[in-house]
């Protein structure tokens, strides 16, 4: 099974963003929530242990973490985890205006 870990950096301010609140859910039949986690000081979070093959969406709370709803509310971010043996990294660059997102490593 997949381990599935983010980390979010604040690219208005350079430096991790810690405290965001993210939301992993699953996509099949129906969209299920399966975690809640929060960035810890470096920005980092693992969300999941042991995740199988399939459609998933991680919600990043950015207005939250911003501090109010300037532009951004909320980033969704929808990937398939196709080899279940193997780790998935999911990185959030973060800015009031703008996010970019990648599969790292």
């Amino acid at each position: 099974m997949s381990r599935l870990s983010t980390h979010v950096l604040d690219t208005a301010h350079g430096r991790p963003a810690a405290g965001v609140q993210i939301e992993l859910y699953a996509l099949a039949t129906e969209r299920t929530h399966i975690a809640s986690a929060v960035t810890n000081a470096d920005g980092r979070a693992v969300l999941s242990e042991n995740l199988p093959a399939g459609r998933y969406e991680i919600v990043f709370a950015a207005a939250r973490y911003i501090g109010h709803a300037n532009f951004l509310d909320e980033v969704p971010v929808r990937f398939t985890i196709s080899d279940a043996a193997a780790n998935y990294h999911v990185p959030l660059l973060l800015s009031p205006f703008g996010y970019s997102t990648y599969r790292g490593s």
